[in-house]
């Protein structure tokens, strides 16, 4: 569905453990993907330890319990990451928070990658060297959307007319398979010209699927790590208002191209964006792009003296 209604964006560079510009009970869905703990080609050292990341992500959730109205659903897309040969349970832990911060565990979805898009070393290719118990490795080709909701929903409280507007299309539903628990989503690589180079963004096509599933038009839809901005500009073509935040605010000029803010057009834009700087806002990208430069420049050179994989 493309929206046809006026919305409102609230885009907003700060830190998301204080969403201070949200209203109780006010967030009818949620679509984010938290930063990837210390993700070697995504979030190198950014975070102390791993209690300190955990420590950031309960905090979030707290605000969340507070932002999102009751009944409503909070969809993330997350991953357990690897660091120098060390598996963080990522995906098993913000089960726990969320769960311990009051919100019901609803659902997890499989979002599968195809083979051949994996960005990092090829960890299965250890077995191959050393074809012998106890070396497998499996590449990994996906990620979880965790599901969790707040309360029960009342369904009799959403009038006949905006169940009708926000209809879901069946034959969409079917012939892409959204019933399923596994979804096969081709995933964007920060390639060079792009327009999200060294970010971790993921494809349109995950908040697509999830805001027609679990919010109604004329809605607000809330990214709390909002990164260039996917979220919010699928939500502007579902005709959903939507907020986000984002602390690094050297990705303001990215998101504010996403937002459609710099393209001049013949046509008026049916919906508004308003972008806030907060004093908390910081600037990472840069930073991290160039310790990532120098993970791969690492990476390279292993790879070309040793002839092998490095993992």
């Amino acid at each position: 569905m493309v929206n046809t209604m006026k919305t409102f964006h609230k885009l907003i560079f700060g830190d998301a453990e204080n969403m201070k510009e949200i209203e109780d009970n006010s967030i009818h869905l949620v679509v984010t993907s938290p930063p990837y703990f210390n993700a070697p080609f995504d979030y190198p050292d950014m975070f102390e330890s791993y209690e300190v990341y955990l420590g950031k992500m309960r905090r979030v959730a707290k605000e969340l319990k507070r932002v999102v109205d009751e009944g409503r659903v909070v969809c993330i897309v997350c991953d357990d990451t690897l660091i120098d040969g060390k598996k963080y349970p990522v995906v098993a832990d913000l089960t726990k928070i969320y769960i311990e911060e009051g919100f019901t565990y609803r659902d997890k979805i499989i979002w599968i990658k195809p083979e051949g898009y994996i960005r990092i070393s090829r960890r299965s290719g250890v077995i191959l060297q050393h074809p012998y118990p106890m070396y497998f490795y499996p590449d990994n080709l996906q990620e979880t959307i965790l599901i969790f909701q707040k309360g029960k929903f009342d369904y009799k409280k959403i009038p006949a007319e905006l169940k009708e507007k926000s209809k879901i299309r069946v034959e969409e539903y079917q012939q892409n398979k959204w019933y399923l628990t596994t979804w096969n989503i081709t995933n964007v690589l920060p390639l060079k010209n792009r327009l999200e180079e060294g970010i971790a963004a993921f494809p349109e096509e995950i908040p697509y699927r999830l805001i027609n599933l679990f919010s109604y038009v004329g809605e607000t839809v809330l990214d709390p790590f909002m990164g260039s901005g996917t979220t919010n500009k699928v939500a502007a073509m579902l005709g959903r208002n939507s907020l986000g935040y984002e602390i690094d605010l050297e990705l303001c000029e990215v998101v504010k191209e996403k937002m459609g803010l710099k393209q001049s057009s013949l046509f008026e834009r049916n919906y508004e964006v308003e972008i806030i700087v907060r004093e908390d806002a910081r600037c990472l990208r840069t930073h991290l792009q160039e310790k990532i430069r120098k993970q791969r420049s690492v990476v390279k050179n292993a790879k070309s003296e040793t002839g092998k994989t490095v993992r």
